[in-house]
């Protein structure tokens, strides 16, 4: 069965930030990831994770104004400086964490720039985040989004996530391949993380509709982790749903297909 990671973003949202972590523990999992530390200190995460004996495996580069609507920076022609300044923050909180990679968001499309221009944005963003990344033995990820979720958002489909990765041409670049974003735009889940196995550094889940837990939509999870155990798939799948009716509640799937986190 894979192993799970809960992501606290997302995840035990009826408290505090830092609360969260030992909830997390107390629940059963060992690893957890979320979307952004830089709020926070990185001794204050550093003593929760250590307090909580537990190990995160995953965040984002900065992103921009997250708040004023941004969804990444990375395609964004013109904000190239703003993304590169960025990275060295992002590898000062991955090392001090023990974090192995890093999410890039290529965000949404800036008006008046060509397709063409974005993705020249993204892939010489990625080369020099990926760069700087391997001087500290990191990983760099590039994760598609589903339209509907984020109308505009640059990366849609795997196979564009792998067009671009190509083109940056760097060994420390893979997908983050969300199965609950893949649904909603392309289907075919078990073949495409089949065939592209080698490039997937990272998975995230959600069922659909709704983006609530395993159990509550239309994705045969059951069928997909075992797909995912003959794939040999040995990195985390992170928990990045929206639980209903609660955060407690949500994870009773995980006991009913006698799951250990």
């Amino acid at each position: 069965m894979p192993k799970f990671a809960a992501n606290l973003t997302m995840l035990f949202t009826e408290v505090p930030f830092l609360e969260r972590f030992a909830l997390a523990r107390q629940a059963g999992f060992t690893h957890v990831e979320y979307l952004f530390p830089y709020a926070f200190k990185v001794e204050d995460l550093n003593s929760v994770l250590e307090q909580h004996r537990l190990k995160q495996v995953l965040f984002n580069l900065p992103s921009g104004d997250w708040a004023a609507g941004d969804r990444g920076i990375g395609a964004s022609p013109g904000r190239e400086a703003e993304f590169r300044a960025g990275v060295p923050q992002a590898i000062e909180y991955a090392t001090a964490l023990g974090v192995p990679r890093l999410n890039c968001l290529a965000g949404k499309r800036v008006a008046g720039h060509s397709d063409a221009e974005h993705r020249d944005t993204l892939v010489e963003n990625a080369r020099f985040a990926a760069t700087e990344l391997a001087k500290h033995g990191l990983e760099l990820l590039i994760e598609p989004i589903n339209h509907f979720d984020i109308p505009g958002f640059f990366v849609n489909r795997t196979e564009h996530a792998i067009q671009l990765i190509d083109e940056v041409g760097l060994p420390n670049v893979r997908v983050q391949y969300d199965i609950y974003h893949a649904q909603r735009e392309e289907g075919e889940l078990t073949a495409t993380f089949r065939q592209h196995l080698d490039r997937i550094g990272h998975i995230q889940i959600a069922d659909n509709p709704g983006r609530h837990q395993p159990g509550t939509g239309e994705i045969n999870f059951p069928f997909l982790f075992r797909q995912l155990d003959e794939s040999g798939y040995e990195g985390w799948l992170g928990l990045e749903y929206v639980p209903s009716p609660n955060t407690t509640a949500s994870l009773g799937w995980l006991r009913e297909h006698g799951i250990h986190t």
